[in-house]
């Protein structure tokens, strides 16, 4: 058992099939809904609207952003990354079933592989596969693996070689059909995208509240806190922050979005700063015809506009059910 009481675990605290001890869990309520949407600006009409949420899913219920529901199910996994560096990916993301206000979000984290990384300068480090899966009052909600690099006492390293996975494959879009609700989607509106065709959001964001949206998901990692963790002296923001600002933008871009799926992955290609300005890139890679909407894949570019300087800092390819 992790000792919690310290800022760890380090790399070599970590066992392949150890379990992670759990962060709290949470009951979602409209307060989180509507956090969120201040933070990212997310759009999302069937989170937004109960009325057209009942009206799709013959329920009475409200409805929770699914960018929430990732972002406090990757928050409930930090007690593993207090020490990370970087997040280098996620893959193999599933999107089992939709969340409803009210019910309560717990995680369980079980270590996957280790493998020691090259040390940089007196810095020693390995990267931790990690296997996730969330569930609510009804069973798993969520399922993905992450991987991350995280910081190591050193001297030595302690001779890891698993064999570490990198991104995912795409997903077959015919494999994930079954798993869609039962929802009527013809009250949220089409957009004609053609496949191939790539949109840039003209409506550009900004970074910030990175810090309480680290405290609001539970986000242990200590380089989203504590600038002094940091090599650069700059406080590194959540790479999922980025992601979320990357859903907001394809909300408005295709606002019929019902809900997301699965990501095939979410790989953070360089690091983020409170106060960048990011533009978002969407292609629909593919579609297919799914229940009462489309099956849409896509790839998801977030580019940073440091004065003249352009550096891509997101590629997130999510595939999301749409009329």
């Amino acid at each position: 058992m992790f000792d919690t009481s310290k800022l760890g675990p380090m790399y070599e605290d970590f066992s392949v099939g150890a379990t992670l001890p759990p962060l709290p869990s949470v009951t979602l309520t409209e307060a989180d809904n509507a956090v969120y949407r201040a933070i990212t600006g997310d759009q999302h009409l069937l989170a937004a609207d109960a009325g057209l949420y009942r009206a799709a899913a013959s329920s009475q219920g409200r409805l929770a952003n699914p960018g929430l529901v990732l972002h406090y199910s990757i928050g409930q996994t930090t007690m593993a990354t207090r020490q990370a560096i970087a997040n280098l990916y996620y893959r193999s993301v599933r999107v089992v079933r939709a969340v409803e206000l009210g019910q309560t979000l717990s995680t369980t984290t079980t270590v996957l592989g280790l493998k020691d990384s090259t040390p940089k300068g007196d810095q020693f480090r390995g990267k931790v596969w990690l296997g996730i899966v969330t569930s609510s009052d009804d069973g798993p909600v969520v399922e993905y693996e992450r991987c991350a690099l995280v910081r190591g006492r050193g001297p030595g390293q302690p001779g890891h070689g698993d064999e570490i996975p990198g991104p995912s494959d795409p997903s077959p879009l015919g494999d994930l059909i079954g798993a869609l609700p039962a929802w009527n989607l013809s009250g949220l509106p089409r957009t004609d995208w053609p496949v191939d065709d790539v949109r840039t959001d003209p409506l550009r964001d900004h970074v910030d509240l990175a810090a309480p949206f680290a405290r609001l998901t539970f986000n242990q990692a200590a380089v989203h806190r504590d600038v002094t963790t940091t090599a650069t002296g700059q406080r590194l923001v959540y790479g999922g922050h980025v992601q979320g600002l990357a859903q907001a933008s394809l909300t408005r871009m295709l606002p019929g979005l019902a809900t997301v799926v699965a990501w095939d992955g979410c790989d953070h290609t360089g690091p983020a700063w409170e106060g960048d300005l990011i533009e978002f890139r969407h292609r629909l890679v593919e579609r297919t015809p799914a229940g009462s909407g489309h099956l849409m894949r896509f790839e998801i570019t977030g580019i940073a506009l440091r004065g003249d300087e352009r550096s891509d800092i997101l590629r997130w390819t999510p595939i999301v059910w749409a009329p």
